[in-house]
């Protein structure tokens, strides 16, 4: 069952659905068929007044987190479209309009179009979605490389506040492919820094290093994601849900670069239900710290995906049996013509039913505390 709640905020109605059934099961379904009502019905709606909301939805005692709930209460739409007919022509100026310390939900609604920008949210600034029309994706793209910015600055968008959303967004960046270079040529589209973001519907595309998962709590749901070589990185503690996975390297790629460093640390990769096609003979991910974890599980692997599914050529791991004792690469219950693991590396977990369940639920990524339906913005 689900109830609704309607806004008038500037003119438009916004609906957010409170989800008021929990009967779906903790862990994530094995048919992919399930997947959104398994998802629907593990995102917590934030509490509204005992006034507003149905007996139903108070006997279910919310645990959002405090703050996400009074930001739900307090929201603040601004519109940007380049014809003028918004509250402002470029993205940029709708961020910068935000104050520092904001403590409400800001949507900033993005008219289709293509806008070429180079936006940091910083973490001043926390609440913000960036709000895209799903038939009319807006796109946004810069060509910012390491060479000229360093890799964490390359990002065409860079978000660095907490409690972000995105929903039918293109992040592109649109540097040149690498021509191979060792250094300068990695390029992002997005880098999310901040804790407890959510990405709904969202593309993102470039070459070296497209997507910087850095640090903190996050989600992905029905995305796509395009590149080379170490085109997922970073030190996230993430969930991957229904997401295509592209190589559009010639030669060889590699799909993740996790960052973990200690085994006490919470971070790393899951996919689940997912979808990878690559180009050329494509690694499911290498080291980039000392101690990576990515998981892929119930995901179809096409053609050109290596043999040894995992890439031993960054430094932590030199060879076989040499320090990789504490790699955690898992894989569980794929399929398709590159999920077979009789030639996986020695150190690929081949998961079982058991040492699966941490990875295979919301609280993952503690996501019972802050996910919430993305909005849903009509005129």
């Amino acid at each position: 069952m689900a109830l609704k709640v309607i806004f008038f905020v500037a003119g438009v109605v916004l609906t957010l659905q409170v989800i008021t059934t929990f009967a779906a099961p903790n862990f994530i379904p094995s048919e992919q068929s399930k997947l959104d009502d398994w998802i629907d019905h593990n995102m917590r709606a934030y509490e509204k007044d005992k006034t507003d909301l149905s007996e139903t939805v108070i006997n279910n005692k919310f645990t959002l987190d405090k703050v996400l709930t009074a930001a739900e209460h307090a929201v603040k739409v601004m519109k940007v479209s380049q014809d003028g007919k918004g509250d402002f022509k470029t993205i940029t100026d709708a961020v910068k309009s935000i104050p520092s310390g904001n403590t409400g939900r800001v949507i900033v609604w993005i008219s289709g179009g293509v806008y070429r920008e180079h936006i940091m949210v910083d973490r001043s600034k926390p609440f913000v979605t960036f709000y895209g029309d799903e038939a009319n994706v807006p796109v946004i793209t810069f060509d910012g490389t390491a060479e000229k910015f360093g890799t964490w600055n390359s990002a065409t968008v860079a978000v660095e506040s907490d409690y972000f959303v995105a929903a039918n967004i293109a992040f592109v960046n649109s540097s040149p492919m690498p021509k191979g270079k060792l250094n300068g040529e990695q390029a992002v589209a997005l880098r999310i820094s901040g804790d407890k973001a959510a990405f709904h519907n969202c593309k993102f595309i470039g070459f070296q290093d497209t997507l910087c998962d850095d640090k903190g709590r996050h989600f992905f749901r029905d995305c796509y994601i395009e590149g080379t070589v170490d085109f997922i990185f970073g030190n996230g503690q993430t969930l991957y849900l229904n997401t295509t996975i592209r190589s559009v390297a010639k030669l060889t790629g590699v799909i993740t670069a996790q960052g973990r460093d200690k085994v006490s640390e919470g971070s790393g990769f899951t996919f689940v239900h997912c979808k990878i096609i690559a180009d050329g003979d494509t690694y499911l991910g290498r080291a980039w710290k000392d101690m990576p974890r990515v998981i892929f599980a119930y995901t179809y692997m096409g053609t050109h995906i290596n043999v040894n599914g995992w890439s031993n050529g960054m430094w932590p791991i030199q060879a076989e049996g040499n320090n990789n004792k504490d790699v955690f690469y898992g894989e569980y219950k794929c399929m398709g013509p590159g999920a077979s693991t009789s030639g996986r590396v020695k150190y690929a977990k081949i998961l079982t039913d058991e040492q699966i369940k941490p990875f295979m639920s919301m609280t993952f990524i503690q996501g019972n505390k802050w996910l919430i339906q993305p909005p849903n913005l009509k005129r």
